[in-house]
Parts: structure tokens; sequence; C-alpha cells
């Protein structure tokens, strides 16, 4: 009988131990490192497709081996755009760290990057960080439009200014813009989606997605519930969302925040087929 529970607690205690390792290796690094690529098709049986890559929150402070394995992915997918949908950088003088980056990505591919809340935090200076995407085959858009061409089809492509820092503005985003072209708009908070939702049931844009982050799909959770979000989330944690005039895709992105692990929030760049 004394063995018996020598055995069970021996075992337990093995079990116990071995859920530990299971649960660090999980938030250290396999959620962290291993990232979840997402194919999204919204093409709607366009002739001309257009692919796009969502980046979001990489929160880049030094360059490590899955930074690379990422840029690997996109050279081999070669989209048509890459889209940063903010938290790009989140330290003021980490510049050259976001060069190297783009240095890794195929300069063909075009860039197209907005702010974040850490970007802004950061006091990020924002000549040097347009130059920055500018060397690199980019653009950053701040509350404007770009009319993207490829053979003969052209979509608008329209960057919200973070709702939390900036001055988020989707009338002064859509000036001038063309009403008839498919649209997609990158938008970092997602709380802000609701008010372009409620102006688009006035301006009929063709929305095809609005794509936001920020949230990090919670970033620590229990089994897929948040245990915290941060300001700017609204409603709104990870994945599809149908509104009234628009659906929204909430990337989990790719860095961290305050803690440097993610527990069942795994990181994720998505591919999108418009």
């Amino acid at each position: 009988m004394h063995i018996k529970r020598r055995v069970f607690i021996k075992n337990l205690i093995l079990g116990f131990l071995g859920l530990i390792g299971f649960i660090y290796l999980d938030s250290f690094w396999i959620e962290k490192y291993i990232i979840d690529w997402n194919t999204h098709d919204l093409s709607d049986g366009a002739k001309q497709k257009i692919k796009i890559i969502q980046l979001s929150d990489l929160h880049l402070k030094e360059i490590k081996y899955f930074h690379k394995t990422i840029a690997d992915k996109i050279n081999t997918e070669k989209p048509d755009i890459v889209v940063f949908t903010g938290d790009t950088i989140s330290r003021k003088n980490t510049y050259h760290i976001l060069e190297q980056f783009l240095k890794l990505i195929d300069p063909e591919i075009f860039k197209i990057a907005i702010l974040g809340n850490k970007e802004y935090d950061a006091k990020v200076a924002m000549p040097l960080f347009k130059a920055t995407f500018k060397k690199y085959n980019g653009i950053v858009l701040i509350n404007e439009n770009y009319a993207f061409l490829k053979d003969k089809r052209v979509i608008n492509i329209i960057g919200i200014d973070d709702f939390l820092r900036g001055s988020s503005n989707f009338k002064t985003a859509i000036h001038h813009i063309d009403t008839q072209l498919d649209t997609i708009v990158l938008n970092h908070c997602p709380a802000y989606t609701d008010v372009i939702d409620a102006l688009n049931s006035e301006e009929n844009l063709k929305i095809k997605v609005v794509l936001s982050g920020h949230t990090h799909g919670g970033q620590i959770t229990f089994f897929g519930i948040p245990f915290y979000t941060p300001g700017g989330s609204g409603d709104y944690v990870k994945g599809w969302y149908q509104k009234t005039t628009t659906k929204m895709y909430v990337s989990k992105g790719i860095g961290t925040t305050a803690l440097p692990i993610r527990f069942f929030a795994r990181a994720e760049a998505s591919i999108f087929y418009v």
C-alpha cells in the first residue's frame, strides 16, 4: 500500500512538472516563434486577384531567427503588398532594427504601413519612419488613401491614424477617393471600426475588409478567453467580425508587450486575396 502511494505521488509530481514544462515551452517559445499563417480569399471570383500579407504588432526590438523565417515566407509567397497594421516598432531609436527587417524582404514587394499607439508612445520621428519605409519600396498612410494598380485592376488602400494616440479620421482618409473601387482599410485599433462602419453607411465605399491588430489576441488567455485587452480593442479580440457595412479581421499579431509570453494566443500572419 505504501509503495503504491509513493508511486502515485511520484507520478503526480512528474505529471505536474511535465505540465509546467509544457506551459513554459508553449508560452515562451512555440506560440511566440512558430507563426500561424492563415489564408483568406475575399476575391469573389475577381479575374485579377491581388495578394496581400498582413503583419501586425511586430514590436521590433531585435532581429531573431523567426523574423527571418517570416521574411522568407513573404519572399516565397510573393504578395503584391505587405501591410503593416501598427506597432511595428515600439522604441524611439529602433529605426535600424526596422531597416534590418525590411532589408530581408524582396525590395520588389510593395509595402504599406500605418501607425499604432506604440509608435506614438515612443515619440517616433515621423520623417525618419517614413523615409525608412520609402527606402524599401514602402509608404506610410496617416488618414490617407492610396490607389494600388496591378495590371488593369485598381483598389483603394486606406490607412487610418491610431485611435488611442493619434487622430483617427475616416472622413479625411477618404478625401478624393474613388468610391467605385474595391477598398481595403488598415486600422490599428479595432474599436475605431465601429466609427468606420457607421460613417460608411453614408459613404457607401466598397470595403472588402478592415484589417486591424492591437489586441494580440489577448496575448495571455485562458483557452482563448483573454484576461485583458488594451484600450482601443472594443469588444474585439481576434479573427473575423461582421459589421453592418463592413467586415473586419483582427490579427493576433506577432510581437508581445508587458510580458514576453503568449498563451493560447499564438502569433499569426495572414494572407488575403482580394
